[in-house]
């Protein structure tokens, strides 16, 4: 049996891999770049949209793959504002901050950022797990933009036919933090038009968004029918489902499933009519939440907050 866990580069970084012995998919992470998942494949196609590549996601933040997305996911509505007791301030120089159309804040301050570490690379039966932290506090830069200091652990599990992803943030300070990460997975399925892609989301609740893409503070009921994509297309907010409820990617040969396991009370579904993949985005706190506070949860001291979602491939 070949090893189900492994070394290669990818477009000149060091890259780390897993496979399951059963179910034929093969997972490819970027430490060095963020923590990234640049690649899923099944049976030896890709299942994430590649968009501009690793190394744009490195030299311009442009979201690949499965980025993580922290301190916030999605947007914020202000560059300085006060949460928790503290003042952040994204308009400091040197940030290593992307901006949307409008120019807000956008995807946080750890995209393709170095300087995680890698604590576990090991094989499993039938797969293969990767963990790795990042230190928030041992960045000053950071740590005077968004002054919590804190320690974040991404734990990816690959076994049968589906990756697992869990996040643990714990309080390194004395001070609590708050908890807006989210991550951004860009699902195709590869050979099959667009249009045809079956898309299942079963969602209940939106939340509206304004112009810039902002929560207003109302919210809707929400139904998406299922069935093929066609020309419709999604940049849209919700509240999340009950855990371990799935929202599907359906084609002729294969069928891609993302729950939220644990941890991931909202979703933005993203699907513009000029990429070929479906972002179904579990999010830990509503778009903008540290700058309003609705909804946002807070680690304690010394305490840690866990969330989880998974991608199966039937």
């Amino acid at each position: 049996m070949p090893a189900m866990v492994g070394e290669r580069s990818e477009d000149g970084f060091a890259a780390l891999t897993l496979e399951s012995a059963r179910g034929g998919l093969e997972a490819v992470f970027v430490p060095e770049a963020g923590m990234v998942c640049c690649s899923l494949k099944h049976r030896g196609e890709e299942l994430l949209g590649q968009r501009g590549g690793l190394r744009a996601y490195v030299d311009h933040y442009s979201t690949m793959g499965i980025p993580f997305l922290h301190p916030w996911a999605n947007r914020l509505g202000a560059d300085r504002f006060a949460v928790g007791g503290r003042e952040v301030d994204l308009a400091l120089p040197d940030l290593p901050l992307k901006r949307d159309g409008a120019g807000l804040p956008i995807h946080g301050l750890l995209a393709a950022a170095p300087g995680w570490r890698v604590a576990r690379h090991a094989e499993l039966e039938p797969g293969g797990v990767l963990a790795a932290s990042f230190d928030f506090a041992a960045y000053p830069h950071l740590l005077e933009a968004f002054p919590f200091p804190h320690l974040v652990e991404i734990e990816a599990t690959l076994v049968e036919g589906s990756l697992e992803i869990t996040t643990s943030l714990t309080a390194t300070g004395d001070v609590a933090v708050p908890v807006s990460f989210g991550f951004h997975p860009y699902l195709c399925l590869p050979g099959v038009p667009r249009a045809e892609w079956e898309l299942e989301v079963p969602v209940h609740e939106r939340i509206v968004l304004d112009e810039r893409g902002l929560p207003t503070g109302a919210c809707v009921p929400a139904a998406i029918e299922p069935g093929p994509l066609g020309e419709r297309t999604y940049d849209d907010a919700f509240r999340a489902p009950p855990p371990g409820t799935a929202f599907a990617l359906t084609g002729p040969d294969r069928r891609i499933e993302v729950r939220m396991d644990s941890g991931y009370p909202f979703t933005q579904v993203y699907a513009p009519a000029d990429t070929d993949a479906v972002a179904i985005e579990p999010m830990t706190a509503p778009t903008n939440a540290l700058v309003t506070g609705d909804e946002l949860t807070f680690v304690p001291p010394g305490e840690t907050f866990v969330a989880g979602f998974s991608i199966s491939v039937l």
